[in-house]
């Protein structure tokens, strides 16, 4: 009897053990996945205040808190199965599929870019076609979650790309982490940047002179923080975008570009010894986004060249 006892100990030890190593396995995954897919979500987190814009103050975080719902239902109820079934019935098309989303990624960064230097709508006006406040939250929602869609779409592909070697259970447990994490985490400081002025307000109104002072440093900061997201959104769509299909032209063995980048690289990081990896990796990254930003225009220019031939406006 005691040796039953002790051989089931060590049964339930070596299950715990599995599991433990399970849960490690998942949560690796999870963080390489969420880190691949961090331009996306940069550059998620700089395109959603603008649906903010032209609302009360008071309704700001409920809006906010609308979108991130319709985003998770998003990941969880659309885009995650599909995921799944993609890995369970087609992995031979994740790589194609992740090189047409770096594509998009490339083509919405280099429109921004274009935008910079030519006439566009502004986003403002559309606060001031509606007269009813609630006519223009829901149509700031809608909005927000259906840019959400593809943005969410282009993350868990991304994140399903890097766990392509991990069983069906651990993919579906980590795209599940990854979702939930990624919807908190871009929603939260979405809440925060918003608010942040309402609360270097708050603080700059009262207590201590450090307070006074902190609170007069955000309202000061936050128009220029909201300034320079923009930029670094693009900047880092570009570089996924630009990286991805650099990866995808290493799966169909078209090597020449890749390999000329990977030595380019590792000759400015040889020539920095002092910081030989940080610079190989800035130096790929940003030979990837000129990667990016030349598909990017290249689609552009054809986007503007159909729609004048179709008579229409570019934009």
């Amino acid at each position: 009897m005691p040796s039953g006892l002790m051989a089931l100990l060590d049964d339930v030890a070596a299950i715990a053990k599995l599991a433990a190593s399970s849960i490690d396995d998942v949560a690796g995954a999870t963080g390489k996945a969420s880190a691949k897919a961090a331009g996306v979500v940069i550059d998620d987190a700089a395109v959603t205040p603008r649906y903010v814009t032209g609302l009360s103050p008071a309704r700001e975080l409920p809006v906010i808190a609308k979108i991130a719902r319709g985003s998770l239902k998003n990941k969880l109820l659309f885009i995650l199965p599909g995921a799944m079934a993609l890995s369970a019935f087609a992995p031979w098309a994740l790589t194609p599929l992740l090189m047409i989303g770096g594509s998009y990624l490339c083509f919405e960064a280099a429109e921004k870019v274009a935008e910079s230097f030519l006439p566009h709508h502004d986003a403002g006006g559309e606060a001031q076609q509606f007269s009813d406040p609630a006519e223009l939250e829901e149509a700031s929602v809608s909005g927000a979650i259906r840019t959400d869609f593809i943005l969410s779409a282009e993350i868990m592909a991304i994140a399903l790309g890097t766990l392509s070697g991990e069983p069906l259970l651990d993919q579906a447990i980590a795209l599940l982490a990854v979702a939930v994490v990624i919807t908190a985490g871009v929603y939260g400081v979405v809440g925060l940047i918003v608010k942040m002025d309402d609360i270097g307000l708050k603080m700059a109104s009262g207590g201590s002179g450090a307070r006074r002072a902190l609170g007069r440093g955000l309202v000061h900061a936050m128009p220029r923080i909201l300034a320079v997201m923009g930029p670094v959104g693009t900047a880092a769509m570009l570089w996924v975008g630009g990286g991805i299909l650099v990866h995808g032209m290493e799966h169909f063995h078209i090597t020449a570009l890749p390999h000329a980048i990977h030595a380019i690289a590792e000759s400015a990081g040889r020539a920095a010894p002092f910081a030989q990896g940080a610079v190989e990796w800035i130096v790929s990254a940003g030979a990837s986004a000129i990667l990016g930003l030349a598909v990017g225009a290249v689609i552009v220019a054809a986007v503007i060249g159909i729609g004048r031939l179709r008579g229409k406006s570019a934009h």
